[in-house]
Order: structure tokens, then C-alpha cells, then sequence
């Protein structure tokens, strides 16, 4: 199982697999076509009181992954993890953000997540 964060603006690499945004809303500036998605599932980015909260500077990377977890056990949002979970047992999967920092993001939660 090959699960990978990528910024979105990068150019798509042969190796992306499945590319899937992590996202809530669509990246500033980039046109849908040169982005190269296979999937959107909106549902899987933070609440957007949890985004609010966190580029706040609300609290830790350590507390907001652990309130971002919680959030991904509703049950729309885990049928959405395990469909990207399943994808994954098929073939790479590379989980696109327009995180600055994606390591730091919910797109590594994310991918840490989904790694066996």
C-alpha cells in the first residue's frame, strides 16, 4: 500500500496513482483541468470550525490531530476513508492539499492513517 501528500500546484508525476484532494474548498488559482484530480472527497478535509481553530493558532499540531481524528469517525467520513483506504490496496495513492507545510497538515494525518 503506497500512500503519499503532494502539494497540488506540483506538475503530476507518473507514480501519483490515484490523485485525490484532501481539501474542502478548491486551491486558489488553479484551473480544475491542470490539477489532475481523480477524486474529491470534500467530506474528509477538517470541519471548517477545525481549520478556523488550527491557522488561528488555536493549539498544538498534537491537539489538532487528535480533534481531526475524532471528526473522521462520523459515519459519512469513514465510508469516505475506507473507499480512499481501498483505493490505496489497489495502487498508489497520492492525497493532494494546499497545505504549505502538507507534513504538517491533514493530509499527513490523513496518509498516516491509511498506511497498514
Amino acid at each position: 500500500m503506497s500512500v503519499r501528500v503532494r502539494r497540488v500546484y506540483e506538475p503530476p508525476e507518473p507514480d501519483d496513482g490515484v490523485r485525490v484532494l484532501v481539501d474542502r474548498l478548491w486551491p486558489r488559482g488553479l484551473a480544475k483541468d491542470a490539477a489532475h484530480v481523480d477524486e474529491w472527497p470534500r467530506a474528509l478535509a477538517p470541519s471548517t470550525g477545525l481549520r478556523r481553530w488550527y491557522h488561528a493558532g488555536g493549539g498544538s499540531h498534537e491537539e489538532f490531530r487528535a480533534r481531526y481524528e475524532a471528526e473522521l469517525t462520523a459515519p459519512e467520513t469513514a465510508g469516505l476513508l475506507d473507499r480512499v483506504r481501498e483505493s490505496a490496496g489497489r495502487g498508489p495513492v497520492t492525497l493532494l492539499t494546499a497545505a504549505k507545510e502538507p507534513g504538517r497538515s491533514h493530509a499527513a494525518v490523513l496518509a498516516r492513517l491509511l498506511q497498514p
